[in-house]
């Protein structure tokens, strides 16, 4: 008779300090749910500020031990082998969560510190890669005490125009600015949900986006998915309220199709990514690929457009998730 092997323990990290919290407790749920639970014990994490709790069950839950990320259950200590990080935003998008298992020497399955923090700001990342060839859109940033006048931003950069943080997602904040009156409002806005606030030429044009993951011994491009919003842009009803039309893989010829691929594995590499990648791009005159943001920790819900790429591609999404996992645990 032989004896199974000890189930690993994984912790599936959510919250967050921004209003994307919401969206990062249904990613861990869909996590959960995809995750092989022959091989592993999953338990959801919520860090919410200061408050960092293990999810026991719907009416019970434990304080996490910041000291070496732990936490004790009937008297048992319970510590971890890996953690899969969900937060979409501040602390776990932006670096600052790596460092920490970085320090307590906890693997984990995202970018790194400095590729974390790079992609987390739109602005320092799209002009990072613009230096290699890639092309952006036309933006310019304001941090918390400094302004602009409408007739700057009309000048620098025309109408019509987004405004948007600068490190946020989920389109909180973000507004399309049509007119000269709604520029100030608009910025405003932006900076409701953080310090910086992100002002980018619109490009007219097939928004699209393609997943990624890599590990020691393949890559893994993902179809490219297409984006047709119901509303003025991909904002938060579009993008959490059905009001969207996605299509994978997208209605763009095989060579274009390529071309993303090839680009989106280029900029993984290029930022040193790792774990699963979502980038987003608009298509402008029918060929010019433009670079909207790059997704360190993409939406994970069942619906999302990561777990519709797998299925597109013909992969079980456990067996996605067991080979970032084990990615991870064999360095």
């Amino acid at each position: 008779m032989t004896t199974s092997p000890l189930k690993k323990n994984i912790a599936i990290v959510a919250g967050g300090d921004s209003s994307e919290v919401i969206v990062s407790l249904k990613s861990a749920s869909g996590i959960y749910s995809f995750m092989d639970k022959s091989l592993y014990k999953p338990y959801i994490i919520t860090i919410v500020g200061k408050k960092w709790q293990v999810e026991i069950s719907e009416h019970e839950q434990i304080d996490m031990d910041k000291n070496d990320f732990s936490f004790i259950q009937n008297g048992t200590k319970i510590t971890f082998d890996f953690a899969y990080i969900t937060i979409h935003g501040t602390p776990g998008e932006n670096g600052i969560l790596q460092g920490y298992f970085d320090l307590i020497g906890l693997p984990y399955s995202c970018c790194g510190v400095l590729a974390a923090a790079v992609t987390f700001n739109k602005f320092t990342c799209n002009h990072y890669l613009k230096g290699f060839g890639i092309k952006v859109s036309e933006s310019l940033v304001l941090r918390k005490g400094q302004s602009i006048s409408s007739d700057e931003v009309i000048s620098k950069i025309g109408l019509p125009c987004f405004v948007k943080p600068n490190v946020g997602g989920s389109s909180f904040g973000v507004t399309k600015v049509k007119t000269r009156e709604q520029i100030e409002p608009a910025i405003a806005l932006a900076f409701s949900e953080g310090n910086e606030v992100l002002i980018e030429a619109y490009l007219a044009g097939t928004e699209i986006t393609c997943g990624i993951y890599k590990t020691r011994i393949k890559s893994q491009i993902l179809p490219v998915t297409e984006v047709v919003s119901q509303n003025e842009f991909f904002d938060f009803d579009a993008k959490y309220k059905g009001q969207v039309e996605e299509i994978t893989p997208a209605r763009i010829s095989a060579e274009l199709t390529e071309r993303v691929q090839k680009l989106t594995s280029t900029i993984y590499d290029i930022l040193g990514c790792k774990g699963i990648v979502r980038i987003d791009y608009i298509i402008t005159e029918g060929v010019e690929i433009n670079l909207l943001e790059v997704n360190t920790t993409p939406g994970m819900t069942p619906t999302s457009f990561i777990p519709q790429q797998i299925a597109a591609a013909g992969l079980d999404i456990k067996h996605v998730m067991t080979e970032i996992i084990e990615n991870e645990l064999a360095i």
